[in-house]
């Protein structure tokens, strides 16, 4: 049970998550009764806060939108959470945010109680980031798509394929996806008359806004998914279609979902679909899974993987590797 202080603090942050809360909902998610949200109401609205109600079986509260609120007030697992992105974002893949993130953190630790601090400088001082070459993304040029995706405007932009060959694109934007190591735009591509999932980092120049449109049907209800088929797969010139033997969490664990898409199957293993430029780029990431598997197309894949085994055999010394049929564990 929270003391009053932080009971208020935690029905503001339910507030704000959510548009609309009934008395007993905030009651049970609170620990106390309906008596007692109606007077805490009653104190954040004295506060400032506009908590608008609504009487009877069906009323509830709401924070009402676009309203002068108070300064921010953050609970503790918030607060933390705030500091952990931000010091992640300092190191991460959009471009010019770095500085403004770390003058936020500073910011942000000065006025953590003694509590808090402790375990924001804790995470700090016990991580030391992986870091190394990586694709960045401009942060104005992510707002400026950002803002087109939300206000329905066209874009133009310059655009440089994965075959290195620079092109013009003008596209209705939908979506930005984000893997955790690139970004992704999902757009409307109005020359080729086709959904087109553009790499942000390959996009050249600042987009130019065009025109207002008018939003069509996206192309699948999960985005996401989305964009993993066509960068895992269908990007690539070389595909396959491999069984893995092992339960598809266990997969999911090693293979990312910009690398591949997973399938279960009834015997507990799972297909793995996937894409690379090459037989050898694509022998090397199955190989690297640590997992066994079975090729089940394309059979050059499989004949490939049996000339590697045949070629380490050798260089280990060991007797040279028979060729079976095509398929490789």
């Amino acid at each position: 049970m929270w003391d009053t202080s932080a009971r208020l603090l935690r029905l503001l942050s339910l507030l704000e998550v959510r548009g609309d809360w009934s008395g007993p909902d905030l009651a049970a998610r609170l620990e106390v009764d309906v008596r007692t949200v109606r007077r805490d109401i009653g104190r954040l609205r004295s506060l400032g806060y506009p908590v608008h109600s609504t009487p009877g079986a069906a009323g509830g509260y709401r924070l009402a939108p676009g309203a002068d609120l108070p300064p921010l007030l953050l609970d503790d697992d918030e607060a933390v959470a705030v500091a952990v992105g931000l010091r992640t974002a300092a190191g991460g893949t959009v471009a010019g945010i770095e500085e403004s993130s770390q003058r936020a953190l500073a910011k942000l630790e000065r006025v953590l109680p003694a509590r808090l601090r402790g375990r924001v400088t804790a995470l700090s001082a016990a991580t030391v980031p992986l870091t190394g070459p990586r694709p960045t993304v401009d942060a104005d040029d992510l707002s400026a798509i950002a803002g087109a995706c939300r206000d329905h405007e066209t874009l133009r932009f310059d655009y440089r394929g994965n075959d290195g060959r620079p092109s013009r694109r003008t596209v209705e934007p939908l979506r930005l996806v984000h893997t955790g190591r690139l970004w992704y735009l999902v757009a409307w591509d109005a020359d080729r008359r086709d959904w087109r999932t553009f790499r942000v980092d390959r996009i050249e120049g600042r987009p130019i806004p065009v025109a207002r449109f008018t939003p069509r049907p996206p192309p699948a209800e999960d985005i996401a998914a989305f964009v993993s088929r066509g960068t895992a797969v269908a990007a690539y010139p070389v595909h396959a279609r491999v069984i893995v033997h092992a339960p598809l969490d266990a997969v999911a664990e090693r293979i990312s979902p910009s690398a591949g898409l997973l399938e279960a199957t009834s015997d507990g293993s799972c297909v793995l679909r996937t894409g690379a430029r090459t037989l050898s780029d694509l022998a090397y990431h199955l190989v690297t899974m640590d997992l066994e598997f079975t090729v089940d197309d394309p059979p050059e894949l499989a004949d490939h993987l049996l000339a590697i085994a045949r070629r380490l055999e050798r260089a280990g010394g060991g007797p040279t590797v028979p060729t079976p049929a095509a398929s490789a564990h």
